[in-house]
């Protein structure tokens, strides 16, 4: 089982790799493009005997506790067979 873990900065931080992006993808023509905001994705191998409820409370825990800045950071948890 895999938990899959995307850590993404919340809406009201500034985000300058993401607006240094959006700068480069405009230079090479990528006009419709109105924003571009960067994250982080995070794949954790579980254990197969855990339930799926486990999965989720453990990775939930950890996207909390070490992978993601609870003050700046949002995160979204799914979880694969």
């Amino acid at each position: 089982m895999k938990a899959k873990v995307y850590v993404t900065l919340k809406p009201s931080v500034l985000d300058p790799q993401g607006k240094a992006i959006h700068h480069s993808a405009e230079q090479l023509g990528f006009q419709q493009i109105t924003d571009i905001r960067q994250g982080k994705y995070f794949e954790l191998a579980l254990d197969d005997s855990v339930s799926e409820t486990e999965a989720r409370e453990a990775a939930e825990k950890i996207a909390a506790d070490v992978l993601a800045n609870p003050v700046i950071e949002d995160y979204r948890v799914e979880i694969v067979q």
